[in-house]
């Protein structure tokens, strides 16, 4: 069974898990990792969802504010091991159900095309692309998507 905690940035094993995502990222990014890892820092972000099973972190999740009415998902990642179970999806759910009861309409994010799981899974979970926002716009390798919760 996938047990959901609410907590924060400082969470260890929430730490341990990011480490993990940045080292994918790295190999799948390359040459930009560096321009997208600016983007990612944690220290900001207050409310963060840590997937365990068996109480094992597994995955996780994070939002910030991006702007009055939209929260920004940040740092999704599950184990590769525990990958294809649904986990993402839950905590997606639970970071979108967070974001609503502080009053949010909407989620956005962004995700690279070299990331084709994670666009199936933001696409499954009712995303839409958009055009790409802020730091992203006129990067090529960036999906930007939004959803509305409401």
């Amino acid at each position: 069974m996938t047990n959901l905690v609410r907590t924060d940035s400082d969470n260890s094993d929430f730490l341990e898990l990011v480490a993990l995502l940045d080292a994918d990222l790295q190999i799948r990014d390359g040459a930009e990792h560096s321009f997208y890892a600016q983007f990612n820092k944690i220290d900001k972000i207050r409310e963060v969802v840590v997937a365990y099973e068996n109480e094992k972190a597994v995955g996780c999740g994070a939002f910030k504010e991006y702007s009055a009415d939209a929260a920004e998902i940040k740092r999704m990642f599950v184990r590769l091991e525990i990958r294809g179970r649904g986990i993402a999806g839950k905590i997606l759910t639970e970071l979108e159900t967070w974001a609503k009861e502080l009053n949010f309409s909407e989620c956005v994010l962004e995700t690279g095309v070299k990331q084709p799981e994670a666009i199936r899974l933001y696409q499954k979970s009712g995303y839409e692309t958009i055009p790409s926002y802020g730091q992203y716009l006129n990067i090529k390798n960036s999906v930007c998507m939004r959803k509305s919760i409401d």
